[in-house]
């Protein structure tokens, strides 16, 4: 019985340990499990971290395309078209003939504006050539008038002393005459009173041929009063005339001198006429130069360098000013337009480093933002949405950021405005 309980003892010993040592085997399997968990965890926080620093390094969109300049070629002259050297997706070089148009009718008007020119500028030097000479002319006039006026003057002076002498002189002739007369008529008498005695012989006959001489010589002495009487008159008529035409020297001499003394409303005639002259050599040197524009016009080039495109122009057409002929599209100056969410904005600025894909080639490029835009795409549309409403509806816009392309990424122009790209501008 003491063995028997002893070995039960011993065997209840024995399960009892066996007992207390399981325990720690489940537990160390579970401090494992545990550990592994912990390790995973941490792995995917880690990750989940790491994972959460790459993604918000960036901002980025798949509404994004390259953009660039489209440069619209059109005729700025009427014309025939004579050539179309290029065509369509062809790459030329600023400067290279896109089309010509006829110039034979610009060269004819060409000619005409400068024979136009011409006239005008041998007027303006006619009146250029009459300003000096009207101002010599209108000096040498006054001149030559207030000399005639004292000339006139004199003569005046003259003719008045003249006509005061003659009339002194009829004065004279007629008190002569009337002298001789009184004397002729006692003569006269005389012989008639010598004749009746010499009839009678009471005198000799002498003595009355004496009285007859003398009668004779009395009626002559008349004549010759009567005679200087009437030249006296016909100086005092000569006198007068005289008088006559110094006033009217005078007068011409007064007019001249009037007419001399607006020199200065002359010259500035002249000058007037000179500077009208002037205009008309600006206005036609204004219709040669639009002549030789318009003829240079009919030589279309190449404003930059780049790809022909949407040419509808061809030789025989008659083109109209403003009438599109083709398209240049340079590759050179290209940028991306990448429109992205108002809530990307945050950290976005000007500077920051910019790589995107372009889905045609799948490669990447390098760029930088260049700049943010004013407005978003839906205020700069041609119809910006209008709340007629009055009830607000929050929409998250979009913004337009430019982002310009690094040197020499584009050197194989393969980049054409259009294609779809995917920007990530680091923001951090």
């Amino acid at each position: 019985m003491a063995e028997t309980t002893m070995d039960s003892q011993a065997a209840g010993a024995r399960q009892s340990g066996s007992l207390r040592r399981r325990p720690p085997r489940r537990g160390r399997k579970m401090l494992v499990r545990a550990i592994v968990l912990m390790l995973i965890l941490a792995a995917l926080a880690a990750g989940s971290y790491a994972a959460w620093e790459h993604f918000s390094a960036y901002e980025s969109t798949d509404d994004a395309e390259i953009d660039g300049h489209i440069n619209a070629i059109s005729a700025r002259i009427n014309g025939y078209v004579s050539d179309v050297p290029v065509q369509d997706e062809q790459y030329l070089k600023a400067g290279d003939v896109l089309v010509r148009i006829d110039p034979k009718d610009y060269e004819v008007a060409l000619a005409n504006a400068q024979a136009d020119l011409a006239a005008a500028e041998a007027a303006l030097q006619s009146s250029r050539t009459d300003v000096p000479i009207t101002s010599a002319t209108t000096n040498s006039q006054l001149t030559t008038a207030r000399s005639g006026r004292v000339d006139a003057d004199a003569a005046l002076l003259g003719a008045q002393r003249q006509l005061s002498a003659a009339e002194a002189r009829i004065e004279t002739a007629q008190a002569q005459v009337r002298e001789a007369q009184a004397t002729y008529m006692k003569d006269t008498d005389d012989v008639a009173r010598y004749k009746l005695l010499v009839t009678k012989d009471e005198i000799p006959k002498q003595q009355y041929d004496t009285a007859v001489s003398t009668a004779d010589a009395a009626k002559a002495t008349v004549d010759a009063r009567r005679a200087a009487v009437a030249e006296a008159e016909q100086n005092v008529r000569y006198a007068q005339s005289a008088i006559e035409q110094a006033n009217a020297k005078i007068v011409q001499a007064d007019a001249s001198i009037q007419s001399a003394l607006t020199a200065p409303q002359q010259v500035a005639v002249s000058r007037a006429r000179a500077r009208s002259a002037e205009a008309q050599v600006a206005q036609k040197q204004a219709l040669v130069d639009q002549a030789r524009l318009n003829l240079s016009y009919c030589t279309i080039v190449a404003p930059v360098s780049g790809i022909v495109d949407k040419k509808t122009v061809e030789i025989g057409a008659n083109v109209s000013p403003g009438q599109q002929l083709m398209a240049v599209v340079p590759l050179d100056d290209i940028w991306v337009t990448a429109d992205f969410k108002e809530t990307q904005l945050r950290l976005m600025k000007p500077g920051q480093r910019v790589r995107f894909s372009v889905d045609a080639y799948g490669r990447e490029y390098d760029g930088k933002v260049s700049g943010i835009g004013g407005a978003s795409g839906s205020r700069l549309s041609l119809l910006p949405p209008e709340n007629a409403t009055g009830n607000f509806v929050k929409v998250v816009q979009r913004i337009p950021v430019r982002i310009d392309i690094d040197s020499k990424q584009n050197a194989d122009h393969r980049l054409r405005p259009g294609m779809s790209v995917v920007p990530k501008v680091y923001v951090e």
